[in-house]
């Protein structure tokens, strides 16, 4: 496969670079642990009125917050936990006198390069188990750097990199010496495991007979929203934010979970139709990517025949995949294909609620993103500061954060970095049955090594300054991309002026 600068600078920022940085905080923690028993929390953690605890996890150290000014993230716990017990909820694992050891099978996903290498940290370094990774077909040419990648791991037989298909990964996941699967994946992943395929498995799925009984954590997609709160937008706020929503689209040719799949605004609001107007402009100037995963045309083209009137940006010929809009949408429609189906390609959506106010369309849309869209892992919500002044809507945002049933919120942008932080939870909110899994069960990442979270909250600048090097039209990413994975490797002062200027000047 060959690569533009767009696609490398992606690999830099999707692959070694969030790997490197949880390495780097996964030995800041275990040298916590072993001198004061938990990982240590940056600042102090707090409850928030109604009780519900909640730890600062970002910014960990100055450097953190010189490169991402303005940017914090929070881990909320989950209802029982208690702000005075929080340390007797952390690194449970450390805390055994006599620990049993483990095999845990890590299912690797296709799309994105540092899943499964930081799957497997998990399982190695939060949860104690020695780690079986099996490589999906899609992208298993990385399955050898990987293998070096953790040479010192397998020497000691800590760790594996096997391949195989479907047969492989079913064989493995019933094997008598694996006792716990991590995957990442679909829902349909997860059911073929717990309950088998075909007849026999929809059989054991309605009766909740599982074939498969082991511990099995997942993260298995979304139907992603992004909900705008109207405001005194001007258009440079519409055009940062119409890249900002193109760029969840376009990175790594929409194939990942965290895709903006439905864009949710206020019916009523004056520069809604302005900001579709920039979405457009920042699709029809972003470069075509390859289609590479398998089904993604098909997966489009069905998106168009359930919406003909979609609208199509770049490329339309033979292999290739348009970014792809689906806008004005019926919000009463609960069977639409856009609402209750994961693309997983180049396509979005928009859909307006009314409302006859700011606050009552906050809530109407936490309602409707928690009741008609399907999946729980992960979602935005991007409101101007002016806005957050009326006392009313900054007590609703506050109140739809809470609110929202997904593991990853992020405010005023991509929810995507939830994932490359690390520090932050990483997985479905939780409370799935297996018999309607949706986005899974479980965390990873999680580098306090949290043991009851609920979520992860991102929250950052309406507008960002230099251009976030995630943008799809940012021209300097490339440079970025390898200076922070050093960075993040080894962060220091001398390592610092030459990431800034590549940011500022490539």
């Amino acid at each position: 496969m060959t690569f533009g600068a767009a696609e490398e600078a992606e690999e830099w920022f999707a692959g070694p670079s969030p790997v490197v940085k949880n390495i780097t905080l996964l030995i800041a923690s275990l040298r916590d642990i072993q001198e004061r028993g938990v990982p240590q929390l940056p600042t102090e953690a707090f409850a928030r009125p109604d009780g519900q605890v909640v730890a600062p996890v970002f910014p960990v150290d100055g450097f953190d917050g010189l490169l991402f000014q303005g940017f914090t993230a929070e881990v909320w716990m989950q209802p029982e936990v208690r702000l005075e017990a929080l340390s007797e909820n952390q690194a449970s694992f450390y805390r055994q006198k006599s620990p049993k050891g483990k095999l845990a099978l890590v299912l690797g996903a296709g799309n994105v390069s540092s899943i499964g290498p930081m799957d497997a940290l998990y399982k190695l370094f939060v949860e104690g188990q020695v780690v079986l990774l099996k490589m999906n077909p899609v992208n298993e040419y990385l399955g050898p750097l990987i293998d070096e990648m953790f040479e010192p791991l397998r020497e000691r037989g800590f760790f594996r990199v096997v391949y195989g298909g479907a047969a492989e990964g079913d064989y493995l996941c019933l094997h008598d010496l694996v006792e716990d699967i991590h995957v990442t994946g679909s829902d349909k992943t997860h059911d073929a495991i717990v309950f088998g395929v075909g007849e026999e498995g929809a059989r054991r799925k309605a009766a909740d007979d599982a074939r498969n009984s082991r511990r099995l954590t997942c993260e298995l997609g979304n139907v992603s929203p992004i909900i705008i709160v109207p405001g005194p937008w001007s258009q440079k706020d519409l055009d940062f934010h119409g890249v900002n929503v193109a760029s969840t689209v376009v990175n790594n040719a929409g194939f990942n979970c965290t895709a903006t799949r439905v864009l949710v605004q206020h019916q009523q609001w004056d520069r809604r139709d302005a900001l579709l107007d920039s979405l457009r402009r920042a699709f029809e100037k972003a470069a075509d990517r390859k289609p590479y995963y398998p089904g993604a045309k098909e997966r489009q083209q069905m998106f168009v025949e359930h919406h003909p009137d979609a609208e199509l940006f770049g490329a339309k010929g033979e292999g290739q995949v348009p970014w792809t809009l689906m806008h004005h949408l019926d919000p009463r429609r609960a069977d639409d294909i856009c609402f209750n189906t994961e693309s997983w390609c180049g396509q979005t959506s928009e859909v307006a609620l009314p409302a006859s106010s700011i606050v009552e369309y906050i809530d109407a849309a936490v309602e409707f993103c928690n009741e008609r869209v399907w999946g729980t892992l992960s979602c935005s919500i991007i409101v101007h500061p002016k806005s957050l002044k009326d006392p009313a809507v900054a007590e609703a945002v506050e109140r739809a954060i809470a609110n929202l049933r997904y593991g990853a919120i992020a405010v005023n942008h991509w929810s995507g970095l939830v994932y490359g932080l690390a520090t932050p939870t990483w997985g479905a909110f939780p409370g799935h049955e297996r018999k309607d899994i949706r986005s899974g069960r479980g965390v990873v990442h999680n580098t306090f090594m949290f043991d009851r979270p609920q979520k992860s909250v991102l929250r950052g600048p309406f507008r960002v300054f230099p251009r976030p090097a995630w943008f799809v039209d940012n021209d300097k990413a490339l440079s970025v991309g390898p200076k922070l994975t050093y960075f993040n490797a080894d962060p220091s002062l001398a390592r610092l002026p030459g990431l800034i200027w590549a940011s500022m000047f490539g």
